[in-house]
């Protein structure tokens, strides 16, 4: 038997922010087409030294998590890695941020994520972000209170979301991060179609598909990726005259591309969108887009050929690719929180 033993690094005391769990009660969200509640919580990270000054505001920032996570997922521990606030802790103590408030929304639904996107087959969650919560933290704590001093970064979906909400809303976000965000659409989703039709085939329909997954009490990758191709469609393009809310862009049976539902998911895709918000785009205070070069669902691809757009267009930002794939990356706020905090006004 082996004589090693994992002993943690020993690390010098950090003075700990604090989490406030603010209740939302959602008009946005309420009666949105898949029943998901609109009473939520907000989790709220408010950094050391926050009660001690009365007189001080601060910066704020919003982290949009993935497709199947809530923000309140970052919070909790993880083995052999710090959680989002020891990570948050530890940058304000080493001085690479400054005291920063961090807002972790909840946008998950019934089909696993909402994109941060308005959906007439999902929900209202981009009204959700910007006409409910932005508010609800400026009312409840001493934030600086403007697009200059408010950033919003995620990674996967919430990096779309991030990317997304930098374009359709430059008065209320001042810097962007997307790590790791869907982009490249023909790679990212497309290539998935022909598993995610083969396991609705399983069920005869989408709706015996989407009923046998929730009743289920454990579900394979294949599974869950064909329910992620559902959530695009749904939110990408919504068609709530439908029975199912959405159709796939492909047939069911054959696997051909239906090319104008296909037209509705690329309008939603960063590569195509970054021509027609280049003004936006240009007008924020700092743009990040980074990816590793090994990612399960090609978005390496995805995030290059958005960088070769926004050089095209002369957008500022930064880009950098990292040796990792998709899978617990939370690490790379790491190096998105200093330079979005270096960007924002704190005054």
């Amino acid at each position: 038997m082996s004589a090693f033993r994992w002993v943690p690094e020993r690390q010098e005391t950090v003075p700990p922010g604090r989490i406030v769990r603010l209740p939302v009660e959602s008009k946005c969200l309420r009666g949105n087409p898949l029943g998901d509640p609109d009473d939520r919580q907000l989790p709220v990270y408010l950094p050391p030294g926050y009660d001690e000054d009365s007189k001080r505001s601060y910066p704020v920032a919003f982290y949009l998590a993935g497709y199947m996570g809530i923000g309140a997922s970052k919070l909790g521990w993880k083995p052999w890695q710090q959680d989002f606030v020891a990570r948050l802790d530890g940058l304000i103590h080493r001085g690479e941020i400054g005291p920063l408030i961090v807002a972790f929304p909840d946008c998950f639904t019934l089909l696993g994520g909402s994109q941060y996107i308005n959906s007439s087959s999902v929900g209202a969650y981009d009204d959700h972000l910007n006409l409910e919560l932005v508010p609800l933290v400026d009312r409840s704590f001493r934030t600086l209170r403007s697009r200059e001093s408010r950033a919003v970064l995620g990674k996967s979906s919430g990096g779309f979301g991030a990317l997304v909400q930098g374009m359709l809303h430059p008065e209320t976000w001042g810097a962007v991060a997307c790590h790791s965000g869907d982009a490249g659409f023909d790679l990212c989703f497309l290539t998935d179609m022909p598993r995610t039709i083969a396991e609705i085939a399983k069920s005869g329909s989408v709706a015996a598909f989407l009923s046998s997954f929730l009743a289920r009490k454990k579900r394979s990758a294949s599974q869950s990726h064909a329910v992620m191709s559902l959530a695009m469609a749904a939110c990408f393009d919504p068609l709530p005259d439908h029975p199912d809310g959405f159709v796939l862009p492909v047939r069911l049976d054959t696997g051909e591309l239906l090319p104008e539902r296909w037209q509705r998911w690329l309008d939603w895709d960063p590569v195509r969108m970054i021509p027609r918000y280049a003004e936006e785009l240009r007008s924020l205070r700092y743009l990040l887009i980074d990816c590793g070069t090994r990612d399960q669902y090609h978005l390496q691809f995805g995030a290059r050929q958005m960088k070769a757009a926004l050089e095209r267009l002369d957008v500022p930002f930064d880009y950098d690719e990292f040796p990792d794939n998709h899978s617990s990356i939370d690490y790379r706020v790491e190096y998105s929180l200093p330079r979005l905090y270096a960007a924002l006004e704190l005054r």
